[in-house]
């Protein structure tokens, strides 16, 4: 009997966290830039911030997030190359709408019992994302808890560390009436609203395709996240002078967006002017979800909200043709949907 074996009986399995790790080192060491100075496998991630120095007065903006219940969808389907993904993306996105770039990514990912080929897919997803913006996934934590986590359950974290010049942060301050409202249209749900649309959606078949909704129910819930890094580059690179973003998660765009918005401004959307995604109609019709909640529970179909001055907003939709003209500031408070 090896001498862990009461600590393997008591639930936790050593032999399989080092599993998991052998199997994620190549995908981690694939994300690593030439500013990571550590190893897989190191107390703590070694990040060389040299660049900063070129900045002439660097801010770090921190996130941290995790997914919420899709994780619950990921594990019905027994599918999990997309919530990775998904975690970066939308940390990737909530430091993006105060002007930062990010620089390095860190996960955790829990579980009662670990299985190596989960926690590589799980992580597989987050490398992959990682890859695409260009950042490292300088490290993390593996944990095997039983008695915290229910068989067959996982949960996933991340934090990001991004930088901005302080004379770029964007804080709303600059949002003034008049100022128009694009909206980047999202990939479905995103990471928000899957306790509503589980409950909803519980006994209708995930697997089949449909033809509405363009894939099957499971397919189209567990759609990734977007991140918007480089359609804001793009708007950047081209000198829009963008007064404010608002990533739409959470609480949906009526709870979002006034959270950049100073005292005595609202903003007014005019519904129809985007697609809203044939899976929030589903969910809607499915559990008679009054048009108020659906608004609150999930984005609806806009995953970013730009807010440009007006005589930009053409130039802004040129850069970003996918982008949307959906509403513009006014005075008053909060969002009135029309």
């Amino acid at each position: 009997m090896s001498d862990d074996s009461q600590y393997k009986e008591a639930g936790v399995n050593i032999d399989a966290g080092n599993d998991a790790v052998q199997k994620i080192k190549a995908a981690l060491r694939s994300t690593f830039t030439p500013d990571v100075l550590s190893d897989v496998g190191s107390f703590g991630g070694m990040f060389d911030a040299t660049r900063l120095k070129g900045m002439q007065a660097p801010v770090l903006v921190a996130s941290t997030d995790g997914v919420g219940t899709k994780t619950k969808v990921a594990a019905k389907l027994n599918r999990w190359d997309t919530v990775g993904a998904d975690l970066v993306n939308h940390c990737i996105n909530d430091i993006l709408v105060q002007g930062a770039r990010p620089l390095f990514f860190l996960d955790y990912v829990a579980s009662a019992k670990l299985q190596p080929e989960i926690i590589a897919a799980v992580v597989g997803g987050m490398t992959a994302a990682c890859r695409a913006a260009g950042i490292a996934l300088l490290g993390g934590e593996t944990a095997e808890m039983p008695g915290v986590y229910e068989p067959g359950e996982i949960d996933i974290a991340g934090t990001i560390i991004g930088a901005v010049e302080r004379g770029k942060v964007i804080t709303g301050k600059h949002i003034t009436l008049g100022d128009v409202l694009l909206a980047l249209p999202s990939s479905g749900l995103h990471t928000n609203g899957y306790s509503l649309a589980r409950k909803v959606l519980a006994e209708m078949d995930w697997s089949t395709p449909n033809e509405t909704l363009g894939g099957s129910i499971g397919e189209v819930l567990l759609a990734t996240h977007r991140s918007y890094l480089t359609e804001i580059e793009k708007l950047w690179t081209a000198e829009i002078a963008m007064h404010g973003l608002a990533h739409i998660t959470g609480g949906g765009v009526v709870e979002n967006l006034p959270r950049i918005l100073k005292t005595g401004l609202g903003a007014q959307i005019k519904r129809g002017t985007w697609v809203e995604p044939p899976i929030f109609d589903l969910i809607q019709k499915s559990g008679n979800v009054r048009d108020a909640e659906m608004f609150r529970v999930f984005n609806m179909g806009i995953g970013m909200v730009i807010v440009v001055p007006a005589e930009q907003a053409d130039k802004a939709l040129e850069i970003c043709p996918e982008a949307k003209r959906v509403g513009e500031i006014i005075a008053g408070a909060g969002v009135e949907l029309v």
